[in-house]
C-alpha cells in the first residue's frame, strides 16, 4: 500500500502502522491519519535547546528521554472495549521513568513528561487531538511550544486525571517542571537566535 491509497477518513490501529511502509511519516490519533511534515529549522534548533537541557538534568537519573521520531503508542478512548491501539504518536521529545514501558519499538503508555513545538500546519493538532489523548492516558505533564511568540504553555495534571493550565512561560523566564522541580530551563536560552 502506498501513502497515497490510504483512505484518510479511514480508522487505522498501531497494526496497521506497522504495515506500512512509506516513506511519509504520520501519526494516527483516536484511529485517524495525521500526515507529518518535516520540521523547520526553528523548530529543531528549539527541539536541540529542549533535548539538550533535558538529557542534561536526567544524568545518573532513571528516566530517559526520546527525541522524534519516537513512536508512543496509546490505549484507545475509555469508552472503547477494544484491546487495539488506536494512537501513536511522535512527540517532539518525550521523557520516561517508568522504564517498562519501553520497548524496541518505542513507549507503550504515558510519559510523564511530553513536550511539542507548534509548527504552521500542526496547531490544531497539537492543542486539541494531542492535548485529549495526552490527558485522557495520564500524560503528566504537557508543555505547548509556541516559537513565534517565544513561550510555553504548561498543563499538568490534577488529582481527577485533568489538565490544569498554568500561567504561560516566555522567553524572558525560567521554566520549571511540576514532574521535576529540579528541571529548570532558561527561555532566553532555547529561544536565542
Amino acid at each position: 500500500m502506498t501513502f497515497a491509497e490510504l483512505d484518510l477518513n479511514g480508522t487505522y490501529t498501531y497494526a496497521d502502522y506497522l504495515k506500512w511502509t512509506f516513506e511519509e511519516r504520520l501519526e494516527i490519533i483516536k484511529g485517524k491519519i495525521f500526515p507529518m511534515s518535516a520540521p523547520a529549522r526553528i523548530h529543531q534548533r528549539i527541539s536541540w535547546k529542549f533535548t539538550e537541557a533535558i538529557v542534561k538534568f536526567l544524568e545518573g537519573k532513571k528516566c530517559e528521554a526520546y527525541a522524534a521520531p519516537f513512536d508512543v503508542r496509546l490505549t484507545p478512548l475509555k469508552r472503547d472495549k477494544s484491546n487495539k491501539v488506536h494512537t501513536v504518536v511522535q512527540p517532539d521529545l518525550c521523557v520516561i521513568c517508568d522504564l517498562d514501558k519501553l520497548d524496541d519499538k518505542g513507549c507503550v503508555g504515558a510519559p510523564d513528561l511530553i513536550i511539542e513545538i507548534l509548527s504552521p500546519g500542526n496547531s490544531r493538532k497539537e492543542m486539541k487531538e494531542k492535548y485529549e489523548v495526552y490527558e485522557e492516558n495520564g500524560v503528566k505533564e504537557y508543555w505547548l511550544v509556541e516559537p513565534q511568540d517565544k513561550c510555553v504553555f504548561v498543563y499538568v495534571l490534577n488529582e481527577t486525571g485533568k489538565y490544569i493550565g498554568l500561567q504561560p512561560v516566555t522567553d524572558e523566564d525560567i521554566l520549571t517542571s511540576t514532574t521535576f522541580p529540579d528541571l529548570q530551563i532558561d527561555l532566553s536560552r532555547v529561544f536565542d537566535n
